[in-house]
């Protein structure tokens, strides 16, 4: 017998739910159209998917299905019911071996007893005749429209900012490049999509699905971006951890000046509220500047014999337990 499980065609349990029957179809659609699969198999797996749908989508149908199995594909395709069916012809003025007879391949209760016999599987049911109830799938009804996906890299500034911006992509129907303009809203991350409406593969119908453009955030040559904060490398010289100073920052807004206080180590960490990331329309998360001491990879005559001075007269001992 020609059968097919369309349960396992759609890879869904027997008891699963409409919209699980939908969510499976949708998912293997797209992977098999024609439009976005090549392979000279997916447009017969494509079919068989869509018939497996169509029946199993009507819970009048697929109540059918799940009782009298695969007896509707060999009624359609021998003009006889399966093994087991024969005494259900009884039910139509005949009775099993009588008017009904059973017959190798076949049986004897003419068109009018096919057509009742159909009728009972797939409505219209009792004596009366009903015009139909039942349709094949249909190779001219519109297809979900296959979504596409491509990626979109961003520098750290361009992610933090937003805005609009232009993009060259290829079109995977035709091959040739397409512009798009593209809205990117403002503190997108990486990971993140961004949906392009009506932008994506498109069915027999001239219906298009959407494009997802995947985010990706460069890496930055200075700041680090650590949830909402930013972080960067405060490089300063020994006199200016000692005596305390001023430097500038890279910030995603420009440069600031910052305070370096007197007597700052490697590792201390200076603050710069709201000059982080952006986590709303408005605000942003915070900079944290820290300060690593630097000294010069060759010192002069002179500078050599000043650290030899300070030397000679400071009593700070870095390794006590007192400094720590």
């Amino acid at each position: 017998m020609d059968y097919h499980d369309y349960y396992a065609t759609l890879g869904v349990d027997r008891k699963a739910s409409t919209s699980d029957i939908q969510k499976a179809y949708k998912k293997l659609a797209r992977k098999y159209h024609p439009d976005v699969n090549k392979s000279p198999k997916a447009e017969a797996r494509f079919k068989d998917v869509t018939e497996a749908y169509e029946v199993l989508k009507n819970d009048d149908k697929r109540a059918k299905y799940d009782q009298f199995g695969s007896a509707w594909k060999q009624a359609q395709s021998t003009g006889a019911p399966p093994p087991g069916f024969e005494d259900i012809f009884s039910m139509f003025g005949g009775q099993a071996g009588g008017g009904a007879q059973r017959q190798r391949g076949g049986f004897s209760g003419g068109a009018e007893g096919f057509s009742s016999f159909f009728e009972m599987l797939f409505g219209g049911g009792g004596g009366e005749r009903q015009s139909q109830s039942w349709e094949w799938p249909r190779s001219d009804v519109a297809q979900p429209a296959a979504d596409h996906e491509a990626r979109l890299s961003l520098s750290l500034e361009e992610a933090a900012a937003g805005g609009s911006r232009e993009i060259s992509l290829s079109d995977p129907a035709s091959g040739k490049p397409r512009k798009l303009r593209v809205k990117i809203p403002r503190g997108v991350r990486s990971g993140q999509r961004i949906r392009l409406v009506g932008q994506g593969g498109s069915n027999p119908q001239g219906q298009r699905g959407d494009l997802y453009l995947k985010v990706d955030v460069l890496p930055h040559p200075r700041l680090k971006l650590e949830g909402d904060r930013l972080t960067s490398e405060l490089r300063v010289s020994p006199w200016e951890a000692a005596l305390g100073s001023e430097a500038e920052v890279e910030t995603l807004g420009g440069k600031v000046r910052v305070r370096i206080p007197a007597g700052s180590s490697s590792g201390r960490k200076i603050r710069l509220r709201n000059k982080g990331f952006p986590t709303g329309p408005s605000t942003a998360g915070d900079l944290i500047a820290e300060i690593k001491v630097v000294l010069p990879a060759t010192l002069t005559k002179k500078e050599r014999a000043l650290y030899q001075q300070l030397s000679d007269v400071s009593s700070f001992e870095p390794r006590s337990e007192k400094t720590r």
